[in-house]
């Protein structure tokens, strides 16, 4: 026997239509806060997608390469605020001969349309440079 349901609207009864789901064993979560918000591909250095190319987005309008080793990532449906988290890898080429050498990533400038990530080899202000990236931002959306 197989099982179909087509909806196109799903709304809860509660504040702001939120849909309150079973997650793991008896623990509730809440759909529309536990879902990514926007994620990301972005190949910056140009080694396996091609220069400053995303291979695979959610919400991401663009990508803007800022400068070596920086990029804005821009949403399609802004946050709701500035109080959101994002997250990073950073990656020399992307490629598997060269899984040793991750980078150091962290998120700065959080805007509700966008939020940059930079990326560096080393622990000093010239270790940037131009990688693989992954991101994703988890908060509400507007």
């Amino acid at each position: 026997m197989t099982s179909q349901l087509n909806v196109d609207t799903i709304k809860g009864k509660t504040t702001e239509g939120s849909i309150s789901i079973q997650g793991e064993g008896s623990a509730t979560t809440n759909l529309q806060q536990g879902l990514a918000k926007e994620w990301t591909l972005f190949d910056q250095a140009g080694n396996v997608h091609g220069a400053n190319t995303i291979g695979d987005s959610f919400n991401v309008a663009s990508v803007t390469d800022v400068s070596t080793g920086h990029i804005d990532v821009n949403f399609t449906n802004n946050m709701g605020g500035t109080a959101y988290s994002c997250v990073s890898n950073m990656h020399y080429t992307g490629l598997e001969a060269n899984d040793q050498y991750s980078r150091f990533s962290a998120p700065s400038f959080l805007r509700t349309s966008a939020y940059r990530m930079a990326g560096q080899y080393v622990n000093s202000s010239t270790g940037y440079e131009d990688g693989y990236w992954t991101t994703g931002t988890s908060g509400d959306l507007a």
